[in-house]
């Protein structure tokens, strides 16, 4: 009851604690330690803990590394961390890995950090790279048991991550780089150290509430001598500023406990408001040491001396008429192809626009002009890397040209340098590619391999063995022998980051999914984790899009059709089994600006006319045929966005009712609902009564009462983390709040169960919850499901199967028919069996093989309405019982099992019964144990009957 009381406490102040746009209400970090223990009070007490989900894969292409630890005398030891997928282990040289830290308070990673004496594993929860998806942490775990238990050791309101380091001595030293807020400026950045395990910690070094640690080294040696780097830099929804005063490089000759700077204006390392995110290695010539520091310089490039080959923006910027007429047409049509205009707007029909005044030269600047432009247009400086030579203070720049190719205008997203432990010359760069120098930073090449993923994050040098080198990256873990020139990839675990899910209706059906930096993959359900493809040839899934991948929405009139794209709205119409595929992204006029499409744009195909397929920018776009033409059906539906480098004022959420054509609701990122009841002719803003700017995460139409419709809200980037779920009968006319039950960690998806009214599934940033009472409680799904965060769960509506996307374990799938089973009238029974499926007998039940486990068992779902004990009984149709046990049972659904055996002493009575229903020249087989001693049911028709409390429910079942 108390924490119901806090949860509407905090919600009515969402509601109403906002002003002028700007929320009121950060999350601090005792709410979210309190909203583990409700997650923790959910799991223990739901009614469908024991629903058992499988992990369908993918996972050969991996996902996003943050950081490593090697075991420095064995590295076929190492754990692995993850952005959103948590920490692995491997003894095996990344052959398999086993997951260490699946049901902690939060799943995402920033560092770990290993004393291997005695077997103490240190993790820094929450990722630095400061990405969209970049979730936070609550602070620093620590486990003595090789990751086998873990403690929390404090710093909850860090955040992010950078870098842990154990004292190489005294391993009850830390020090931790702590980042801080991404979304909101807090105090609670710097270098923290401890001295007592984590009992204490102590901020030894604080720049400002935006500047935050983001990478250590220790003196190699000298632990008492450290290097530490902060980074500036502050991210809304609209606009990322990337660098800033506070960005710096400090150093300690105390073990941390003060800092000087040595970074600055007259050190000769880049600093001031360019000045972004640096990175930090230390290596020894003979026992000279030398420092390399990485930065992503933020200030503008200087303009070329030399004129520009072609026709560039600032060139039109300020071009008159007459001079546009001069043009070469050949410049022209470059600049119209290179800037992606239509072609109906040729260099002829520009020149006449332009002659007769309809548009300006400037125009066809502004035609480009989106906060894309300004994020990937922007000449900056960027990578550059520095040395410092015995400890002089002062920086030199290793090398006298750009090193382009590697940061672009994202260097945010990287950052790490490495030097080998064995040549302090051999230096290497984490970017996009992975880049090497041997001749300490003049010049450079790249070592990504075709197997390698081409964003990286973490790497891990050998000091014994020249070449051998362990990667990081957004494909997971690459090993090399040979310093790059060949590598090996381990993507045993299924760690894909999954956007969004959608189902087909092919036998068996496909399930289809959008994934952050690995494209879009398709693959059947039936899925099983198994290295056998590499002996096949054939991996169960297969990509089908590249980039980021996003939405997708399938035609199931023939499982052929799929609509899918990537970041920013660049969507296509493609056939999977004629691989032809069309771009169909709308484009703006000529003379207006550039639609606003959300990073994951939107996107439905419509449930009444799979012809008709719609759109969200800042408008709602329809297409009557396939995405060939698209008219805009609405106003702008946003609060008109906001100037910045993001895309911002965009609709992130769009749903067609599926009881009626037309009936369209749209959700925005700056947190406007609209509806409108006459395919887009008029629209109603239904946000009255909701909190202010929140991201619209879902908005669903039901199936099962038309004026009824769903919406998640997520505060994710306000650093807001309380649980917006709300359900409206009117069609949004008023809202009423949902799932006040709910942990208050923010919300991803809500859906509504296509067969049973008032069953809902809600994913939030740390699992996956289904409500029997239309919202009034919830339950929590935890059998086999890792806490990652849950973007989209999807039903199957013939098969019955619950599929989820996660954001950094892939998908996974269980049976909902069981759920959809559960009525008032079942939950009030004793005890329920459910509906069991037919089997077939297998002739090597039981036998003896060197290949694989012969022992077959059946899944018996039962429901009870208390915990106890039942008995099961397994009967032939109409005739004796033939095997009796007990099984234990707790309060909800769950699963009991059946191994398909009979005891020897029912063999007389079966006997009897096979021998009456034989068939005319059929024979009775000898009854002889299997190779096990057991013995197996013949083929026929039987009954399992649960009975607890006196009461007992059976279901019947065939073996073919």
């Amino acid at each position: 009851m108390r924490y119901l009381i806090f949860c509407f406490f905090a919600i009515s102040i969402l509601i109403n604690g906002y002003s002028q746009g700007v929320p009121s209400l950060v999350t601090p970090a005792e709410q979210r330690l309190q909203a583990v223990e409700q997650r923790k009070k959910l799991r223990d007490n739901s009614l469908v803990k024991h629903l058992p989900f499988t992990n369908i894969g993918p996972s050969v292409q991996s996902g996003r590394v943050v950081d490593m630890a090697v075991h420095p005398e064995d590295p076929t030891q190492f754990y692995v961390a993850y952005a959103s997928g948590g920490l692995w282990y491997t003894n095996n040289n990344g052959t398999t890995f086993n997951p260490l830290f699946d049901q902690q308070d939060v799943m995402t990673l920033g560092a770990v950090a290993v004393d291997w004496k005695s077997n103490t594993v240190w993790v820094g929860t929450g990722e630095v790279n400061s990405s969209r998806s970049s979730y936070a942490g609550l602070g620093v775990y620590r486990s003595t048991d090789g990751g086998k238990t873990w403690q929390h050791r404090g710093l909850p309101e860090s955040h992010h991550i950078g870098r842990i380091i154990i004292h190489p001595t005294n391993p009850n030293t830390v020090w931790v780089a702590v980042l801080g807020h991404l979304y909101s400026p807090n105090a609670e950045r710097g270098i923290y150290k401890t001295t007592n395990g984590g009992e204490s910690w102590e901020k030894t070094l604080f720049v400002n509430n935006d500047a935050g640690g983001i990478e250590m080294v220790v003196d190699p040696m000298n632990p008492e001598h450290l290097y530490a780097a902060t980074w500036e830099r502050t991210r809304r929804a609209w606009d990322f500023t990337e660098a800033g005063n506070g960005s710096g490089i400090y150093e300690s000759t105390d073990s941390g406990s003060t800092w000087s700077l040595i970074s600055g204006p007259k050190s000769g390392f880049p600093s001031g408001e360019g000045a972004g995110r640096i990175g930090l290695a230390m290596g020894y010539q003979g026992r000279t040491p030398i420092l390399y520091a990485s930065i992503d310089n933020y200030n503008r490039r200087p303009k070329e001396t030399d004129e520009e080959e072609g026709l560039t923006k600032d060139a039109l910027r300020s071009m008159s008429k007459t001079d546009f007429a001069k043009l070469p047409e050949k410049q022209l049509q470059g600049y119209l192809r290179q800037n992606g205009f239509p072609k109906e707007y040729n260099t002829k029909k520009i020149q006449q626009m332009v002659a007769h005044g309809e548009i300006t030269p400037l125009t066809l600047v502004e035609y480009t002009e989106s906060a894309n432009s300004l994020l990937f247009d922007t000449e900056v400086v960027g990578l550059e890397v520095y040395r410092m030579v015995n400890n002089s203070k002062k920086w030199s720049k290793t090398h006298d040209d750009y090193i382009d190719g590697v940061y672009y205008s994202y260097g945010y997203y990287f950052g790490v340098i490495k030097v080998s432990p064995r040549d302090a010359n051999r230096i290497y760069i984490m970017g996009v590619p992975v880049i090497r120098s041997d001749d300490g930073g003049t010049t450079w090449q790249g070592i990504n391999g075709a197997n390698v993923h081409s964003d990286h994050h973490a790497l891990w040098i050998s000091p014994d063995r020249d070449g051998h080198i362990i990667l990081g990256n957004d494909g997971g873990i690459n090993i090399s022998y040979d310093d790059g020139e060949n590598w090996i990839k381990c993507n045993h675990p299924p760690l894909g980051q999954f956007y969004y899910v959608a189902v087909d209706m092919a036998k068996p059906y496909k399930v289809y999914g959008g994934l952050q930096d690995n494209g879009v993959w398709m693959g059947d359900h039936t899925y099983e984790p198994s290295t056998r493809w590499q002996q096949s040839g054939q991996y169960p899934y297969e990509m089908i899009m590249g980039g980021d991948g996003m939405q997708v929405a399938i035609d199931t009139r023939d499982n052929a059709t799929v609509y899918t794209g990537f970041q920013f709205g660049n969507y296509f119409r493609l056939n999977t089994q004629t691989e032809d595929r069309a771009y169909i992204t709308p484009k703006h006029d000529l003379g207006e600006r550039p639609y606003r499409w959300n990073w994951q744009t939107p996107i439905h195909l419509s449930e009444h006319n799979p012809d008709i397929l719609y759109m969200g920018s800042n408008f709602m776009h329809r297409s009557l045929n396939q995405g060939k033409d698209f008219t805009i059906i609405s106003p702008d539906l946003t609060h008109g966005g906001q100037k910045g480098d993001v895309p911002y004022g965009t609709l992130s959420a769009i749903h067609e009712s599926p009881l009626r054509f037309g009936l369209l609701y749209a959700g925005s990122d700056d947190g406007r609902v609209h509806v409108s009841k006459d395919g887009g002719y008029q629209w109603k803003d239904i946000s009255k009564g909701l909190p202010s700017d929140m991201w619209v995460s879902r908005v669903q139409a039901s199936k099962h009462q038309e004026g009824r419709v769903y919406l998640s809200l997520n505060g994710y980037r306000w650093d807001n983390w309380n649980a917006m779920l709300f359900r409206s009968d009117d069609y949004g006319k008023t809202w009423e709040i949902i799932g006040r039950d709910l942990p208050q960690e923010p919300i991803n998806v809500v859906k509504e169960d296509p067969e049973v009214e008032g069953m809902i599934y809600v994913g939030t940033d740390h699992g996956a919850y289904l409500s029997l009472d239309n919202g009034a409680t919830f339950h929590a799904f935890l059998e086999g499901l890792a806490g990652a965060p849950v973007h989209d769960i999807v039903i199957h509506p013939r098969d019955k199967d619950i599929i989820i996307g996660t954001h950094g374990r892939s998908l996974y799938r269980a049976s909902a028919r069981e759920l959809q089973a559960l009525t008032n009238e079942v939950l009030a029974e004793a005890v329920h069996l459910f509906k069991i499926d037919n089997q077939r007998r297998g002739r090597s039940w039981g036998r003896d093989s060197w290949s694989r486990d012969n022992s077959p068992s059946i899944n018996l779902p039962v429901y009870a309405s208390n915990t106890g004990t039942a008995q099961v009984s397994i009967q032939a149709e109409d005739g004796p019982i033939l095997n009796t046990y007990e099984v234990s049972l707790e309060k909800g659904l769950q699963y009991a099992t059946y191994d398909f055996t009979y005891g020897k002493d029912a063999w007389p009575a079966y006997r009897q019964y096979l021998e009456k229903n034989l068939e005319k020249d059929e024979s009775l087989p000898d009854m002889e144990p299997a190779d096990d001693g057991k013995y197996y049911l013949l083929p026929g028709k039987y009954k399992v009957i649960f009975k607890m409390n006196d009461q007992t429910s059976e279901q019947g079942f065939e073996l073919k």
